[in-house]
């Protein structure tokens, strides 16, 4: 049998591939909901010979069902934000050094050593809530910081104008997260013109702000700091791994993550490369849970593995899904 824990040296397709299969094995028998999904809909595991073929399970199972491996308990459950009475997404994550692990090194591969970056967040939003696996990450990527001037900023942009001055005229290699009105916000008071700033624009208006299309909200950053383009990181409760974009909405994965595309009038059809549709995720970190995802994101996928996010199902689309939830 494939030792699961090493999807990080994962190299060649047929690593991935074989990772995938026993994965999928090892979910079957041991994440009950999984496997009921699977029964659902007819797959029988000895039809399984390439991850492509494996059922994605949808998102939504998630904000009803307890997605973990039977005998484990959470270390910790991180959940979705949502409005009041909405119901949210909740991952219970049994072993949290796996999640430390997995985004310390997609990280560090992505932008270098943490320890020479300034980590910088204007995250009102997630800080007013509890349970966001954002926030652990970044907590966590401050504390790896050996730059004093890493830390959040609330609604205090004066503070963090000062600092990303100071920042700048140290050549500190800074990383500033932003909730998408926050960065708005400040940059209706301040512009910084910080061509080396990171800018990693987290998304989200979360009802602060009239809803813009993603490239001007782009464009007005960049004009504010003089920077050649903005940063997005493309994760989410349910998954332990993230993608990140280093501009122009291109965003790129770990080697034990893939996307996949489906199709939108077939759910269990997946499509070729450089077509729009809905998005299935693979991320092998999510051992004790499910690391097959049928998403609620539309994109589209290119032949070297990279992709973009062109937009969600609205409620009228994901009627399906929601059917075999219920």
């Amino acid at each position: 049998m494939t030792n699961w824990a090493d999807f990080f040296a994962i190299q060649t397709e047929d690593d991935f591939n074989q990772q995938c299969l026993e994965t999928y094995r090892f979910q079957l028998l041991h994440c009950q909901v999984y496997r009921d999904y699977v029964s659902l809909i007819g797959k029988e595991k000895n039809q399984i010979q390439h991850y492509s073929e494996i059922p994605f399970m949808p998102i939504e199972f998630f904000k009803t069902q307890r997605v973990l491996a039977a005998g484990m308990d959470p270390q910790i459950i991180f959940s979705s934000s949502g409005t009041t009475g909405m119901v949210t997404s909740k991952h219970l994550v049994a072993d949290l050094s796996i999640y430390e692990q997995t985004f310390r090194r997609i990280f560090e591969n992505f932008y270098g050593p943490i320890r020479d970056i300034a980590v910088l967040a204007l995250l009102p939003s997630y800080l007013e809530r509890s349970g966001s696996s954002l926030i652990y990450m970044i907590d966590d990527l401050m504390k790896q910081s050996k730059q004093a001037e890493s830390n959040y900023f609330l609604y205090n942009h004066q503070e963090l104008y000062n600092t990303l001055v100071q920042l700048k005229a140290k050549g500190t290699k800074t990383i500033l997260f932003g909730v998408t009105y926050a960065l708005l916000d400040f940059i209706e008071q301040y512009a910084l013109e910080f061509p080396e700033l990171i800018i990693m624009e987290t998304g989200g208006m979360k009802g602060k702000r009239k809803e813009m299309v993603k490239e001007e909200i782009h464009q007005l950053l960049q004009d504010a700091f003089k920077v050649n383009g903005i940063h997005s990181e493309y994760g989410m409760t349910e998954l332990l791994s993230q993608g990140y974009s280093c501009g122009q909405g291109i965003f790129h994965l770990p080697k034990w993550m893939r996307i996949l595309i489906r199709d939108t009038n077939d759910p269990l059809s997946l499509i070729s490369s450089n077509r729009t549709g809905g998005i299935n995720v693979i991320d092998l970190a999510n051992r004790y849970s499910c690391s097959f995802i049928a998403t609620q994101d539309l994109g589209k996928v290119y032949a070297d593995g990279s992709f973009e996010i062109l937009g969600r199902f609205d409620q009228s689309d994901i009627r399906g899904c929601n059917l075999l939830v219920q």
